[in-house]
């Protein structure tokens, strides 16, 4: 492997890692917004991206659970797709790429992609319906907003998933022959 795609790849891991330390903390960050807002709705205000729901959990409990409960799912699994992200990156052997550990983790971080993107646009219906019915307030579109993005990148992830498994297959037959 040359230089410069050494150097690539351990950039991209850095920056792989800053992404799941933002995510994280985003995800920490809604948590303890969401246990705010039901113990001490006062204080919401005061926190990270001020979502104050008080008014929605004044009016619909079940609508209140419903829409924190994809905003946690949601970032918690964003999170969760650039810890595997940094596995894969981590016990990656770069002079033999081509492994059955590399070849899951590539077919999981598909799967954690699909779902992030199903489950976006799924919460991104269920809240304009509940809008109509004066549920929910404008700034709810940023935790969903590329959800057709996730379907996107997760559908292209997986058919390299595939391609990767097959390859896996013909390194490993190709070892055996030899």
């Amino acid at each position: 492997m040359s230089r410069t795609n050494n150097f690539v790849f351990w950039g991209l891991y850095i920056v792989a890692w800053l992404i799941f330390v933002g995510l994280s903390i985003e995800a920490g960050g809604v948590i303890v917004n969401f246990f705010f807002s039901i113990y001490n709705p006062g204080f919401v205000q005061n926190l990270y991206q001020k979502l104050d729901l008080t008014d929605m959990y004044r009016d619909s409990k079940m609508a209140f659970f419903g829409v924190y409960s994809f905003i946690l799912i949601l970032s918690i699994l964003k999170a969760l797709l650039f810890y595997l992200v940094i596995r894969l990156m981590h016990k990656m052997d770069l002079s033999k790429p081509f492994s059955s550990f590399v070849s899951k983790q590539i077919l999981q971080i598909s799967y954690h992609t699909l779902s992030i993107g199903f489950l976006s646009y799924i919460a991104r219906q269920l809240v304009r319906n509940l809008r109509h019915h004066g549920f929910v307030p404008d700034n709810m579109d940023q935790f969903w907003a590329d959800s057709q993005a996730f379907i996107l990148m997760g559908a292209v992830i997986y058919i390299l998933a595939i391609i990767f498994k097959k390859g896996v297959e013909l390194q490993n037959e190709n070892d055996l022959t030899v």
